[in-house]
């Protein structure tokens, strides 16, 4: 009579062992695997600083690389020159992109929605369109803008530089500005009337309740954004390669590409200057936590009441003045560059002949832009199909269950984002051609993809980890107990579920890959390298008006595939009728 409740009692801890033990190897080859990807070239980069061997020679380590490093006036101008850029690029670009993204989102301003998708587009943009655009319109000797002001009396003598401190700064300020925008325009909406009416009813003037109630308010999101702004600015690759290196000026991330592409390569150095980073950024991303840590800044309650300021008569003229920034950012680049790529040379009309057709029939015919075509749609595809599903797959791990090592999970997920493009280029670099079993797969197709599909983690995986939060399991369960197993639940349930966020993240993942340089610069070689290191050659060869064409694809495959998304995107999953 008491072994049928013992036998009973012990049935549960026989189905139940076994569930943990798959979900603990399921979270230990998750934790292995993405540890292994992500943390291992760090740790290379840190080691092989102290090695004075090349690549794929036996290591001998000593301080050679580190005295090379601090002796050599050249890598300390770059950091200097990265932190240079750093300050005036925010101090001119944040508080600007705070105040649009107040005006757009708090105040009564004309098409607000309309800015909003414009400054959307212009993120879209890639940064080598921008950066080429400008080129056209600003080179000293042959830039659009200087070829008319020097047939205007009284400013023939006026030449803007493109190629100058300022002119980097120019290119920053112009294509930084949408990130801000985007990212602070949605919370400032969310924030609650109340304690601004407050404010006006004891006396605040509009310009006072900002500075003394809105902006301490938001100090999270500011905070955020500013250190985003300042750890992306170790990421900016295109804007310095293109407009610093033709006289001279190395920020850090184009010093690398400059040490590792020496004859012999000073991969070693590379790899000291890549460990300093990682100590400067070390430091700038805990600092993010301290800002805000201890402090309540609750902008949506129970009583929230949204409240637009009436802007009276200054509403058309700060209309007028987006408009403008908006224009500067996303009309003049690709408006210079689609010019560029149907005239015999840019910025000269006077020529017997101006316009042709013939750059178009080049590059269309030129089988190193279609080779370069095929291989931009087979990596950033690959992302797009593959990162949302993965990605999907580990935040649902990190939110729907209680495994053991989440939390670490979660922390590996978090520190690609800290992580420079050119940084885990060089880590990776060093993982594959210092690795003997991966050196086979070095300059191929599919180091490329998965250099792409491991891109982004941070910013795939907290995107779905919040839409999780807000799915109720009701569903899954019901699924379960109807005797579905875990992955036809999560495909045929959660997915479809998912879906909007899912089309998002893969457009996030096409739209990196497709423009991306920097994190595969060091890895792909003329056999597999992509449209944007396509175009970056051929400006370096001074084939402008074949580049510009090459831009253009580039901008349409982002851009276009965008926007087709974003449409498709609205008609799956659940949507209001």
């Amino acid at each position: 009579m008491n072994e049928a409740p013992a036998a009973a009692a012990e049935t549960p801890a026989r189905s139940w062992t076994p569930r943990l033990h798959r979900g603990l190897f399921l979270m230990i080859l998750l934790i292995g695997s993405m540890g292994f990807y992500i943390l291992y070239p760090l740790v290379l980069i840190l080691i092989n600083s102290f090695n004075v061997a090349t690549i794929a020679e036996p290591p001998v380590y000593g301080l050679q690389a580190w005295r090379d490093a601090f002796s050599d006036p050249g890598i300390w101008v770059s950091l200097w020159n990265t932190i240079k850029i750093a300050i005036v690029r925010n101090l001119l670009v944040f508080p600007l992109g705070v105040l649009i993204a107040w005006i757009l989102a708090r105040t009564n301003i004309p098409f607000a929605n309309g800015f909003e998708f414009l400054f959307w587009l212009s993120f879209m943009l890639p940064s080598i369109a921008v950066t080429f655009g400008w080129m056209l319109l600003l080179d000293p000797n042959t830039g659009l803008v200087n070829t008319w002001l020097k047939q205007i009396p009284f400013l023939n003598r006026i030449t803007f530089d493109i190629y100058s401190f300022w002119g980097i700064i120019w290119v920053h300020c112009i294509s930084g500005l949408d990130t801000k925008v985007i990212l602070l325009t949605p919370a400032f909406r969310r924030m609650d009337a109340a304690m601004e009416e407050a404010s006006r009813m004891s006396g605040g003037s509009t310009l006072k309740t900002m500075f003394r109630v809105t902006l301490p308010v938001m100090t999270p999101a500011l905070v955020v954004v500013f250190l985003l702004g300042v750890v992306r600015l170790f990421e900016s690759f295109e804007i310095e390669l293109l407009l610093g290196i033709p006289w001279g000026f190395y920020v850090y991330s184009t010093k690398i590409l400059d040490l590792a592409r020496q004859e012999p390569p000073l991969v070693n150095q590379a790899a000291a200057l890549g460990s300093i980073v990682l100590l400067l950024l070390a430091i700038i991303i805990p600092l993010q936590q301290r800002l805000i840590h201890g402090r309540q800044y609750t902008t949506v309650t129970s009583q929230f009441r949204p409240k637009l300021v009436d802007l009276g008569m200054w509403k058309f003229p700060l209309m007028l003045s987006i408009l403008l920034i908006v224009f500067l950012a996303v009309g003049v680049p690709i408006l210079s560059v689609l010019g560029g790529s149907f005239m015999v040379r840019f910025g000269f009309f006077n020529l017997p002949k101006t316009w042709t057709l013939e750059y178009w029939q080049m590059a269309l015919s030129d089988p190193r832009l279609l080779e370069a075509l095929e291989n931009t749609l087979i990596v950033a595809g690959s992302a797009a199909l593959i990162g949302p599903i993965l990605f999907s797959l580990i935040a649902y791990i990190l939110v729907r269950t209680r495994l053991p090592g989440r939390s670490i999970l979660d922390a590996i997920c978090w520190i690609p984002s800290a992580i420079p493009g050119v940084l885990a280029g060089l880590g990776l670099l060093w993982m594959f051609l210092g690795t003997p079993i991966f050196r086979p797969f070095y300059g191929t197709l599919f180091l490329l993809m998965i250099a792409f599909i491991m891109g982004g983690v941070t910013l795939s995986t907290q995107i779905l980890k919040a839409s999780f939060i807000q799915l109720g399991r009701e569903l899954e369960e019901a699924s379960r107990m109807s005797g579905a197993g875990f992955l036809r639940t999560y495909f045929k349930i959660v997915l479809p579920l998912m879906a909007q966020t899912m089309v998002l993240i893969g457009v996030l993942k096409f739209l990196f890959a497709a423009r991306g340089a920097s994190p595969i610069i060091l890895l792909a070689t003329s056999e597999t390298r992509t449209l944007a290191l396509l175009a970056l050659d051929q400006i370096a060869a001074g084939y402008r008006e074949t580049a510009s064409i090459t831009v253009l694809l580039v901008v349409l495959l982002t851009t276009g595939l965008a926007l087709i998304a974003r449409s498709f995107g609205l008609k799956v999953g659940i949507r209001a009728e």
